[in-house]
């Protein structure tokens, strides 16, 4: 996915495993900067199941059996439960392990250990309240299907109440606009110097997947049916635009599966997918063009 805005300064880091460029009107001080790092690296330290000091580590290795709830559980756990409902489990946050499973795990060794398994019945495992987030057997959490966009709202959030003029947070393949409108690239999945179309987002987010990325070895990446634990096969790029980063990645996720479109129709967000064939289906409410 390719930009092309027309702000004035771009702040590019690497953070929990992806590149990231913030583009804003005028230069971050090093105090702003300093406070963006540390939102990302609090979201890392409790989500990142790469990390062995992280809260998801401590309860996938059952160190413990229950954490200090990390800030984002509630918002994140709620939509997982509107994911879950609308593709029919195919979308799991204990789907960590079936990932591990294929190689894409904590040391990335990219070397499966076995055939796919389905994620453990997450709303029968996972409990969450009063400041506490428990598992009733040994789990590893991956929050891979919203989680990238829900830090992007966090970063978004946290420049917004501290910048003036435009903000562009892109978390490589996650978006979220503020101000002034930015045209963006939907890039080919099989060929990265092509787009099969382009849209302008304004006030919102868009964010994408492909089976492209993230992946290795025969037919394996990242984007499993965790009702299988196997990776899908029938869709290979989506996008979706969306009020917030987390609903879209989410969206960006579910449109995978059956029940996607639903959903996005529910919450008034539009949407583009290929299909692994290359046939292009999108939403009725999409404002962008496709080639």
């Amino acid at each position: 996915m390719t930009a092309a805005t027309a702000t004035g300064s771009v702040w590019t880091f690497d953070a929990i495993g992806t590149a990231w460029a913030i583009e804003t009107t005028h230069p971050l001080s090093p105090v702003v900067r300093a406070e963006v790092s540390a939102v990302v690296d609090g979201f890392d330290r409790a989500w990142s199941r790469f990390r062995d000091d992280s809260a998801v580590s401590a309860l996938a290795t059952g160190r413990s059996a229950s954490v200090d709830a990390p800030e984002d559980t509630d918002a994140m756990l709620a939509l997982y439960d509107e994911l879950d409902v609308a593709t029919r489990g195919a979308v799991n946050p204990l789907v960590g392990d079936a990932l591990a499973r294929l190689g894409y795990d904590a040391r990335l060794t990219l070397a499966p250990v076995g055939s796919p398994e389905s994620a453990p019945p997450w709303r029968e495992v996972m409990t969450w309240g009063s400041g506490i987030l428990s598992l009733s057997l040994p789990a590893t959490i991956d929050v891979g299907a919203l989680g990238k966009g829900r830090l992007v709202d966090r970063v978004l959030e946290s420049l917004l109440s501290r910048v003036e003029g435009d903000v562009v947070v892109d978390g490589s393949g996650d978006l979220a606009v503020r101000g002034a409108p930015v045209r963006v690239g939907l890039e080919h999945p099989y060929d990265p110097t092509r787009a099969i179309g382009v849209v302008e987002v304004r006030d919102a987010a868009l964010c994408a997947s492909a089976i492209t990325r993230r992946a290795w070895g025969q037919g394996l990446h990242h984007v499993l049916d965790a009702r299988t634990g196997a990776p899908v096969d029938a869709f290979a790029a989506t996008w979706a635009i969306a009020d917030t980063a987390m609903r879209a990645d989410a969206l960006a996720t579910a449109l995978f599966f059956d029940g996607g479109p639903e959903l996005a129709a529910a919450w008034g967000a539009s949407w583009v997918r290929m299909r692994t064939d290359g046939r292009v289906e999108w939403s009725p409410g999409f404002e962008g063009e496709i080639f």
